[in-house]
């Protein structure tokens, strides 16, 4: 069906009429249409209505096509839809509906699926403010909300960052409409939609619209306090960092000062150096913190930052517990490697006590481990054995590698191949220890008798190197 197909009717007494002249007379109350599939054509290549495609505009214009099938063609989310939502709107419209009725799936009306429309990089704003601006002549209720999501019309526009639809919403309602809540976002406002979405050109406009930066949502935070917070987010959305920080200083910079908030009362250290801060604290660069009582690490860097403002700590954490590699965006702040790295505010670390970094061993410290471990062997029952050294020097020599044995079995002289298989030394070095003192042993008994701790016994020299 087309404008020309439209029959005719009187259109006297009622100007819109004559501005919208292919709408028929609409019902006086709304209705909810019942739950419908998007209708396509059966030689379709491509998964999506196309306003723009022939066969696609037959099923459109086609007055056998129901209004459940228009709202469900409205539901698909690609631009071919988006961005023609004034026709396929106005086809709905022709059939005789009510300017509010509503689509069954979402509950929503036109209105809200037109704030939708002028999301950017998929509808068309134009298209979106001038059928809006028609459908609120025609008397659609800025005020109506869709039962699944609360939402009103300024809750969509907000939601999806359009501030032209805001203005045009915000022009013919009441004062007070600026700052209604919505059950989804904690009973916050429009603006707390706008700052949570990171929605900067929305929270610029509803604040220009008079909407109140103080207003305390259910869990009692303002707008400024639902921004997400820069530091959570990956490298990869440096953007959204920087307009985080933005919109969360345009936040507080309208927060009135008259506010249980106020401006006064709001930290900021900025114009405060890194190094003062951290002399408060009493930490400095280089120092082991604790972040918030769980992570560890070591304090590398201390100032102000690109992605928020205040004084930040970025500290290089012992284990890849991280969220980058020192750097923020384009910014570094400081080196490490990736994944080590992570910033917080200074209120959140604080100085580390006895705890120790991981030490990574180096090879030479690995291979002395088992010299360690090998001294630990039992030889009890062969040092209780040992001769007292009260023998002759002639066979001081021989004792040093003399074993007495239990009684019935003959001495056995101690080669390098048997201390081997008792387990004592598994080392070369101790091996040649042993070798050493058997071909110098007026030597080694020099060196034992300068040590006061040890027994002037050769044979408990034999002993220690055996152990």
């Amino acid at each position: 069906m087309t404008i020309e197909d439209l029959p005719d009717f009187p259109l006297e007494g009622n100007p819109l009429f004559g501005r919208y002249p292919f709408i028929f007379s609409a019902s006086d109350t709304p209705v909810i249409f019942s739950i419908s599939a998007a209708p396509m054509p059966s030689d379709c290549e491509f998964s999506f209505f196309d306003p723009n495609d022939a066969s696609c505009q037959e099923i459109l214009f086609d007055p056998k096509t129901s209004v459940s099938e228009l709202f469900a063609i409205l539901r698909q989310w690609v631009p071919q839809v988006q961005q023609n939502i004034d026709i396929i709107g106005n086809e709905i419209l022709k059939r005789g509906c009510n300017v509010n009725d509503r689509d069954g799936l979402t509950d929503m009306t036109l209105l809200h699926y037109t704030c939708k429309s002028g999301a950017h990089g998929i509808g068309d704003v134009e298209t979106a403010v001038k059928f809006a601006t028609q459908l609120i002549d025609l008397g659609a209720d800025i005020s109506l909300r869709s039962r699944w999501t609360n939402m009103n019309a300024l809750h969509y526009a907000a939601y999806f960052d359009v501030p032209e639809l805001i203005r045009v919403i915000l022009k013919t309602s009441k004062p007070k409409d600026v700052d209604a809540t919505c059950s989804d976002f904690n009973f916050g406002t429009a603006l707390h939609i706008a700052a949570y979405n990171l929605c900067a050109g929305a929270v610029k406009c509803l604040l220009e619209q008079g909407a109140n930066p103080a207003f305390r949502n259910d869990k009692g935070q303002i707008p400024a306090d639902v921004v997400p917070d820069p530091v959570d987010m990956p490298l990869e959305m440096a953007d959204a960092a920087a307009t985080a920080k933005e919109i969360k200083q345009m936040l507080l910079d309208a927060v009135p000062l008259s506010c249980n908030i106020s401006k006064a009362m709001l930290p900021n250290y900025d114009h405060v150096t890194g190094k003062a801060m951290l002399t408060s604290l009493g930490l400095k660069l280089g120092d082991r913190v604790v972040i918030a009582g769980q992570k560890v690490g070591t304090l590398r860097f201390c100032g102000t930052t690109e992605f928020a403002s205040g004084q930040w700590a970025g500290i290089e954490l012992d284990e890849p517990e991280g969220k980058n590699n020192g750097s923020v965006g384009k910014v570094q702040y400081f080196k490490c490697a990736p994944k080590y790295g992570i910033f917080a505010p200074l209120s959140k670390i604080s100085k580390a006590k006895g705890r120790r970094k991981n030490i990574t061993h180096t090879p030479s410290t690995k291979a002395a481990v088992p010299l360690i471990r090998s001294q630990k062997i039992d030889v009890a029952h062969v040092t209780s054995k040992v001769n007292t050294g009260l023998m002759t020097s002639k066979k001081d020599s021989a004792s040093e590698s003399t074993l007495s044995l239990p009684p019935g079995e003959e001495l056995k002289t101690v080669t390098e191949k048997d201390v081997a298989l008792l387990g004592s030394v598994s080392s070369c070095s101790s091996t040649s220890s042993l070798e050493h003192r058997q071909s110098y042993p007026k030597k080694q008994n020099a060196i034992s008798s300068n040590k006061k701790t040890m027994s002037k016994s050769p044979s408990l020299s034999s002993r220690a190197s055996a152990e």
